[in-house]
């Protein structure tokens, strides 16, 4: 059986049920606002100026926000013992992976679309061309992590505290790509040259590769464990 045709239904069905509730997205959403007014109310006016800050408090929220929305990738199917029925369906368990994985990368790039320009405004980031490749940076990042958030959630659904474990095993795994995200970040709102980005872009292209194969084959075995 193709693995695109039963990974694109899986995606749909997930989107469709999140458009109707639409619980783990405004739960993000707001999460995201709530941690980008955090910083600007905490921060020492005379010390720290809004657009220094800027680069980090972005990362940060998007990274928490996106943490709160894969927190529910498996939820639904563990209270209906719908993950059972998909797996007892011939169906490659690649295409599951696949399927989850496009649905929580929908999640975290409409999270990342409402944050990024409610960012620009409380931080006063300058409008410029930089914010474009910003948020061409975001995608990339979202790509990697999300593929392992989707194996690890897949991991901690099937425990009691799946809510508490996913962050503590996720979040050591978001560190890289976070930290090549606001290093190019940095550079891109200060105008530096491209031969400063490329190393950073290569290294979070490398990350996505990587951990994109590595969770399309652990994927299986997590599931069946």
């Amino acid at each position: 059986m193709s693995t695109w045709k039963p990974a694109l239904a899986i995606a749909a069905k997930d989107l469709t049920i999140e458009w109707r509730n639409r619980t783990a997205l405004l739960t993000a959403t707001v999460f995201a606002i709530l941690v980008l007014l955090i910083f600007v109310f905490a921060r020492d006016p005379g010390v720290i100026a809004l657009p220094v800050l800027a680069p980090a408090v972005l990362w940060v929220a998007l990274a928490l926000a996106s943490l709160v929305a894969l927190n529910r990738a498996f939820l639904l199917e563990r209270e209906h013992a719908a993950l059972d029925g998909i797996l007892l369906s011939p169906a490659p368990r690649a295409a599951l992976f696949w399927g989850k994985w496009l649905a929580n990368l929908c999640f975290v790039l409409v999270v990342q679309a409402v944050a990024f320009p409610l960012w620009i405004l409380f931080f006063n980031v300058p409008p410029s061309g930089a914010l474009v490749l910003v948020a061409g940076v975001a995608i990339l990042t979202a790509i990697g992590f999300t593929a392992v958030g989707t194996v690890l959630a897949a991991m901690a659904v099937r425990t009691r505290f799946a809510e508490l474990l996913l962050p503590v095993l996720l979040l050591p795994f978001m560190l890289p790509p976070v930290f090549f995200a606001a290093q190019l970040t940095t550079r891109l709102l200060a105008g530096r040259p491209a031969d400063e980005l490329w190393g950073w872009i290569r290294l979070l292209s490398l990350y996505d590769v990587v951990f994109l194969a590595v969770a399309t084959l652990l994927f299986p075995v997590v599931v069946e464990e």
